[in-house]
C-alpha cells in the first residue's frame, strides 16, 4: 500500500485541495457528531467559506461515542477526500476545514476545553434523531433515555448532548464568556427550537439558574440540510486511493447535489457559508417540511418496502418500475400537504429527487435508511398524514408506508430470514408484537404504542382500515405482491 493522505500530500491533477492555507485559520466551530454526513456537508460549506472569506472558522470535530473517526483523521492532519458521484463521473476534493478530531470517550478534557474556549462561537450537531433524548409528548427531556439519565445522575461528567451543552454553557457564563450559537443540523422539525426546549428542560433539572439564560441569551437557529451520503464501504476507500494515489482512511462518498437552508441568527458571527451556496432565511420551516415530507418520507417508504422486496440499495428500488411509481406517488401526496415554499416548484423538486435516488454510482443501503423508524416516521410520515386526514386528501401512500414499517418491525423477511431493527425502541416493539399474527392485531398493537402515532390518526377507523388492508397483503402474499397491487 502507498502512503497515507496528509497535509503534505501532493495531490494529483484533477483533485482539488483547500483553496486557502488551513494553518492560517483557527478553530471557531465545535461540531458534535463527526460522521460521514458532516464531512460531506457542513465541513464542505465551511471549506468553501474559508476559501472565499477566510476567518477563524475551522472545525473541531467530536465523536460522542466511537473513537474511530478521530483515529482515522488524526494521522492525516484531519484531511480527507469527498468523492462526489454523479452520472457524469466522480470528482474528488480534499477538505481542510477540520482542525482537530476528538472522541468524548478518550478526549473529555479537550472536548470541554474546546466548548469553553472564547474562540468557539458555534456548536453544530449531526448526532441523529435518537441521540438527543427528546420526550416526544412534552418536548423536553426523556428521563428514560440512557444519556439523559446518566447526565441527570452525574451532570459534572456529561455523556450526552444535553448534558454536554448545558455544562459548557454554564462554564462559559461563569467565566464571563458569551454563549456560543447552537446549530442543530439533524432531520427534526424546527430543530433549533427543539434543541432549545431540550436544553432549557435539562438545565431546570440540574442548574435551574441557567435555564433562563439558555432560553433568552443563546441563539438556536433552525436549519434544513440535504445531501445523500451513504455509509462508507470498502469500495469508497478503494476509489479514494485510485483517485488520490495514497490511502485515505477517512474518505466519504456522496452525491454532487447539496443544500443548506439556515435561519440567519448568529449573534457572534458565522462563516460565509453562502460562498458554498447556503441559503439564509428568516424562517426555515417551509423548507424543512418540504425536505422531511418529500425526500425523507419517500426515503422511508422505499427503505421498508424495498428492503422487504429484496432491494439492498436505493438505486435498485428505482430500477423496480412498480416500486419507483409508488415513490413518485408518495412525493405527490406529501407535496399536497405543504404550504408554498419560496422559489420551489414541487413537481420539479420531485422530479429532481427521483433522479437523485436513481444515481447509479451511490450504494445507499435501504437497511441503513430503515433504522430508527420510531424516531423518523413521526415527522416524515405521520405528520403529513395527519394534515392529509384533516384536509380530506387521500391517505393511500401514508397508509402503505406505515404498513411497510409495521411489516418491517416484525424483524423477519418474507423468506423467514431475521434481521435487527436497529431502532431505539426495538425491545418495546418486539415485546408488543410477541404473539401477534393477524394484520389487525399487529396494527392495533403498534397504533397503541405510546408517544408514537398521533392520536387523531391512530384513532381514525378509515386510517386503520387502510393500514390493515395493506399489511394483510404484505403478510399473506409478500411485499412484492403488495407493491404490485397498489394504485399508482
Amino acid at each position: 500500500m502507498t502512503g497515507r493522505l496528509t497535509a503534505a500530500t501532493q495531490l494529483p491533477d484533477g483533485v482539488a485541495g483547500p483553496g486557502y492555507d488551513p494553518q492560517a485559520h483557527g478553530s471557531g466551530i465545535v461540531h458534535l457528531g463527526l460522521g460521514a454526513f458532516h464531512k460531506a456537508h457542513q465541513a464542505v460549506y465551511t471549506d468553501d467559506a474559508l476559501a472565499a472569506s477566510g476567518g477563524d472558522w475551522r472545525i473541531t470535530g467530536v465523536s460522542l461515542r466511537s473513537a474511530t473517526a478521530a483515529q482515522e483523521l488524526a494521522p492525516q492532519d484531519c484531511r480527507y477526500a469527498v468523492l462526489e458521484r454523479s452520472v457524469d463521473g466522480t470528482r474528488a476534493r480534499v477538505i481542510g476545514a477540520l482542525a482537530a478530531a476528538l472522541a468524548l470517550s478518550r478526549d473529555r478534557a479537550a472536548v470541554l476545553a474546546a466548548l469553553r474556549a472564547p474562540a468557539t462561537r458555534i456548536v453544530s450537531l449531526t448526532v441523529t434523531e435518537k441521540a438527543y433524548g427528546i420526550d416526544r409528548a412534552g418536548g423536553g427531556i426523556d428521563r428514560a433515555h440512557p444519556a439523559i439519565a446518566a447526565d441527570l445522575a452525574d451532570p459534572r461528567h456529561p455523556q450526552g448532548v444535553a448534558g454536554l451543552l448545558v455544562r459548557a454553557l454554564a462554564d462559559r457564563r461563569a467565566a464571563g464568556v458569551p454563549p456560543f450559537t447552537v446549530l442543530c443540523c439533524d432531520n427534526l422539525p424546527e430543530n433549533g427550537r427543539m434543541l432549545r426546549a431540550l436544553l432549557v428542560d435539562f438545565a431546570r433539572a440540574t442548574l435551574p439558574k441557567l435555564a433562563d439564560h439558555i432560553a433568552c441569551d443563546v441563539a438556536f437557529p433552525s436549519t434544513m440540510v440535504d445531501r445523500i451520503t451513504p455509509a462508507r464501504g470498502a469500495g469508497t476507500l478503494a476509489l479514494a486511493q485510485r483517485m488520490l494515489g495514497v490511502h485515505d482512511a477517512a474518505a466519504v462518498e456522496t452525491e454532487a447535489f447539496r443544500q443548506w437552508v439556515v435561519e440567519d441568527r448568529f449573534p457572534t458571527g458565522r462563516p460565509a457559508w453562502q460562498a458554498g451556496g447556503a441559503i439564509f432565511v428568516d424562517d426555515v420551516r417551509p423548507y424543512e417540511a418540504l425536505k422531511l415530507r418529500m425526500l425523507n418520507g419517500a426515503h422511508s417508504l422505499l427503505a421498508y418496502a424495498g428492503f422487504l422486496a429484496g432491494h439492498a440499495l436505493v438505486r435498485d428500488v428505482m430500477g423496480d418500475a412498480a416500486l419507483a411509481a409508488l415513490v413518485a406517488r408518495h412525493m405527490a401526496a406529501a407535496a399536497a400537504t405543504l404550504d408554498p415554499v419560496p422559489g420551489v416548484d414541487p413537481d420539479t423538486y420531485a422530479d429532481d429527487l427521483l433522479k437523485r435516488f436513481a444515481n447509479p454510482h451511490l450504494a445507499h443501503e435501504t437497511w441503513q435508511i430503515a433504522m430508527d423508524g420510531t424516531e423518523k416516521l413521526p415527522q416524515r410520515i405521520w405528520a403529513p398524514a395527519c394534515d392529509a386526514l384533516r384536509a380530506g386528501q387521500p391517505l393511500d401512500s401514508f397508509a402503505f408506508a406505515t404498513a411497510a414499517w409495521m411489516r418491517y418491525a416484525l424483524g423477519r423477511a418474507d423468506d423467514g430470514t431475521s434481521y435487527e431493527l436497529r431502532d431505539p425502541r426495538e425491545q418495546a416493539l418486539r415485546q408488543r408484537l410477541a404473539g401477534a399474527a393477524s394484520a389487525g392485531d399487529i396494527a392495533d398493537r403498534l397504533l397503541a404504542l405510546p408517544d408514537l402515532i398521533p392520536a387523531p390518526l391512530a384513532g381514525d377507523p378509515g386510517w386503520r382500515a387502510a393500514v390493515v388492508s395493506r399489511l394483510s397483503v404484505m403478510l399473506t402474499d409478500g411485499m412484492a405482491a403488495a407493491i404490485a397491487g397498489e394504485p399508482r
